[in-house]
């Protein structure tokens, strides 16, 4: 009863005065700095019992469960945040609220990323605006911030934000690109200005070193196709280079093109996962007949097959070659591996239904939309099988 009622209370913080009601709170105009007691926790005086630090602060855990908070799961996530002599909910609360953040939205922003209510007024406002230099409307920062709390609150340091979005803007990154990065990968912009500038500064070293002529360019190609890429080492890249390069004895040149193009969605793997997927590739392919001109082949022209586990990969490859497609068809389409195994089995099933011949029309049709496939398989239905 208590979360309901923090609930509907806060459904109408917008009205003068009824935050302070609802929770019987002694009437005082709200500004940065002069908050209600119960939901701006802090000790008042000398006569209050002081509690000791391993304890929680039994004033905000109540004023919590009254704005509906999941307090077990913010105790799991953030604990030390029940702990602080001061905390700042009740303007944190008002400012999403301002915002167009929903009750319950702001119950669960507060749930999942506690850490939330130790920002200032002051500091959220500077950091909204910040936000806009990205976001058109303070509808889309809600959307974000509702599913990733961290992106949003995260780190207090506002002038690295800013600094970031300076130099991210500098290597020729569009808005569109920004949003993506701080949707996709939010820890990019609380990054240290100094960290981003290593990694930008080491992948323009790999495009010198690889006989690119545009180095300065590299980053960004790199950036747009891998949002990770700044939030990992520059170890894992250097190691992930070498590893790729030794299994595919791949030239300059080809390593430059595999990662200016969709190459570079694979440096940010854990290089033990890179190698395993790999070699688990490897031996499946050879197993069946493959050289290793076969498994390059593939593997340029769809490097995301190395995201793909060993367990994953031998049911889906272990599903195509039980419906009829060889293996010499899957090296000239793998995107067909893209696809979820229920996914493959149940087009396979159709196409068998209707009769299709794979050797003869080929393997398009699996690597298609559903709604192209679907238009297929009408479409077939309609000639009757010889």
């Amino acid at each position: 009863m208590a979360a309901v009622a923090g609930v509907r209370a806060l459904q109408r913080l917008h009205q003068p005065g009824t935050f302070q009601r609802c929770f019987g709170l002694i009437p005082v105009q709200l500004t940065p700095t002069c908050l209600p007691r119960r939901l701006c926790t802090a000790p008042t005086g000398s006569k209050e019992r002081k509690q000791p630090d391993t304890s929680e602060n039994v004033s905000l855990v109540e004023n919590l469960n009254l704005m509906g908070v999941d307090v077990k799961m913010a105790r799991l996530r953030q604990p030390g945040v029940l702990r602080k002599a001061f905390t700042n909910e009740q303007a944190v609360a008002l400012f999403l609220d301002k915002k167009g953040a929903p009750t319950k939205m702001i119950a669960s922003i507060i749930s999942r990323y506690p850490r939330a209510i130790t920002r200032s007024v002051q500091h959220l406002e500077q950091r909204w605006e910040l936000w806009r230099k990205i976001f058109n409307t303070d509808e889309e920062i809600v959307s974000v911030l509702y599913r990733s709390p961290e992106s949003f609150f995260r780190t207090s340091n506002n002038a690295n934000l800013d600094d970031n979005i300076t130099f991210l803007t500098s290597l020729g990154l569009n808005t569109k690109d920004l949003h993506r990065l701080l949707t996709t990968a939010p820890r990019t912009f609380s990054n240290s200005l100094v960290l981003n500038k290593r990694m930008v500064a080491f992948l323009e070293e790999i495009c010198a070193e690889l006989g690119g002529k545009n180095p300065e360019q590299f980053p960004k190609a790199v950036i747009s196709r891998n949002l990770y890429i700044l939030i990992r080492s520059t170890k894992r890249v250097r190691t992930n280079i070498d590893i790729l390069r030794a299994s595919l004895t791949l030239s300059n040149s080809e390593l430059l093109n595999l990662f200016q193009g969709p190459g570079a969605e694979i440096l940010d793997l854990s290089s033990e996962c890179l190698k395993n997927n790999f070699q688990s590739l490897e031996q499946k392919m050879v197993a069946h007949g493959c050289q290793k001109a076969d498994i390059k082949k593939l593997i340029l022209s769809f490097p995301m097959v190395l995201y793909i586990g060993k367990d994953r990969l031998s049911t889906k490859l272990d599903c195509l070659l039980k419906g009829g497609i060889t293996m010499e068809q899957i090296v000239r389409k793998p995107k067909v591996l893209e696809y979820s195994t229920q996914n493959i089995s149940g087009r396979l099933v159709e196409l068998k239904r209707v009769g299709y011949d794979f050797q003869e029309k080929g393997i398009n049709v699996l690597d298609s939309s559903q709604k192209r496939f679907d238009a297929k398989i009408e479409r077939l239905d309609m000639i009757p099988i010889s």
